[in-house]
């Protein structure tokens, strides 16, 4: 039996719970554990008496960390609405001593150097809590929506955009690959074979930033649609977020308290539309509240968080300036000079989660568009030959999971959101 599954039914029931011990405190001939299962904590009350002088001189021996049994009753906690467990038997199966992460405070790279043992506390079970049912709800959500998941190299011969940020290695016949940084030219191909298709996987980025938005090993969401504009691209990216963030406020309320996370704010996420902005009317907005940025220029991190203080729910900023996206994105004929795109951009100073838009469907205009950015036509052939044999207008998007996790779970540093980070100056653990 886990501890999740204890209710009301289960009092004065024989029940036996087992793992860890995450505190421990003896007074006279009484002992309290807070045993960790893996599902929550319980505190369980040892009375000498009751388990007889051995098993209790025993129990002395545990440090935090030590697993054992605890096989006793089930009762009601007597000022608190949850349960306890009155102790009958111990069994010790391995003493911990000296755990170095104990109750004391630790600095940052202390904690990072010790990730191993440092994702067994409170705060980090619970985001990792969260980012599982991200997960999951993302699985549960596409395959309800008819998407079929399509499995992208990691290994690939070319990059999306620019190449500048990828790791570079060599393949065993002597040619140079890249360590892949998104899925999107490969699941596009799938299109024509299962119309709705996503992947979901590590991807890599070789940035040197030490921001706390930056990691160099990531997992990303890329979702494309046929049949889909921009506009039906937004409408997809919102209901999957709201699915996702309800399930996160069903299943992880809990992991959410522990986190101190504004449980009201991601409510409003669930229940009230998404704004939507273009990217001239935002610049504006921007100056207005005191930032730099000029007409045509590119949302930074701090532009971005400038933004979104002041929203309580998600923001699409639709219509970037045409030359700094993609060379995919089509023009928007009702904004000349911009692209039909969307960044959905998270409240409370999170910024940027999901980037999407409309791809080109002509054949001819993204061939152009491939060589006026001085790309190698021959890398970008079979890209373009899903225009030349049966081109729709299609739409994508991708979410980071960390950043999902970061802004859901309202955390400082995106390092805390993946069990192992690797970021500029760390790989290891």
């Amino acid at each position: 039996m886990l501890i999740k599954h204890i209710t009301s039914e289960h009092i004065w029931q024989e029940l036996t719970l087992q793992w860890r011990v995450a505190h421990i405190r003896v007074s006279g001939k009484i002992a309290f554990v807070n045993l960790r299962d893996g599902s929550g904590y319980m505190q369980c009350v040892i009375v000498k008496e009751i388990v007889g002088e051995e098993q209790f001189e025993s129990l002395k021996t545990c440090g935090i960390e030590s697993a054992i049994s605890l096989t006793g009753e089930i009762s009601k906690h007597p000022k608190k609405e949850e349960y306890e467990l009155q102790v009958k038997n111990i069994e010790i199966h391995s003493i911990a001593k000296d755990y170095p992460l104990g109750t004391k405070e630790h600095g940052v790279e202390f904690l990072f150097d010790h990730r191993h043992l440092y994702l067994r506390s409170k705060t980090q079970r619970a985001i990792q809590r969260v980012r599982d049912t991200i997960i999951h709800a993302t699985y549960d959500w596409m395959r309800e929506h008819d998407y079929i998941k399509i499995d992208s190299p990691i290994f690939t011969s070319t990059c999306a955009e620019d190449s500048t940020e990828l790791y570079q290695t060599e393949h065993t016949n002597g040619e140079t690959m890249y360590l892949s940084q998104t899925g999107q030219m490969y699941i596009e191909a799938a299109i024509a074979g299962h119309r709705n298709v996503y992947d979901f996987w590590p991807v890599f980025r070789a940035e040197k930033s030490k921001t706390r938005r930056h990691l160099n090993e990531l997992w990303m969401m890329d979702a494309e649609t046929a049949f889909c504009d921009n506009d039906q691209n937004m409408d997809i990216q919102e209901s999957l977020i709201k699915w996702i963030v309800s399930e996160v406020l069903r299943l992880n309320t809990p992991d959410l308290k522990i986190l101190e996370r504004d449980i009201e704010q991601l409510q409003k996420t669930v229940t009230e539309p998404f704004g939507r902005k273009l990217h001239a009317d935002v610049v504006k907005e921007l100056q207005s509240l005191g930032s730099d940025i000029q007409d045509g220029e590119d949302l930074w991190a701090d532009d971005e968080e400038i933004l979104m203080n002041n929203y309580d729910v998600p923001m699409f900023v639709t219509n970037y300036p045409a030359e700094i996206k993609a060379f995919y994105m089509p023009e928007d004929e009702a904004h000349p000079g911009t692209v039909r795109c969307s960044d959905l951009l998270a409240p409370g100073g999170h910024g940027e989660v999901i980037g999407g838009s409309e791809r080109i469907a002509d054949y001819e205009t993204l061939r152009q568009k491939v060589l006026d950015q001085w790309y190698d036509l021959a890398d970008y052939q079979r890209y373009l030959d899903i225009r030349k044999y049966g081109g729709v207008t299609t739409s994508g998007f991708g979410f980071g999971l960390e950043r999902l996790v970061r802004w859901i779970c309202d955390l400082h540093h995106i390092r805390e959101t993946i069990p192992f980070p690797r970021y500029h100056n760390r790989i290891t653990p």
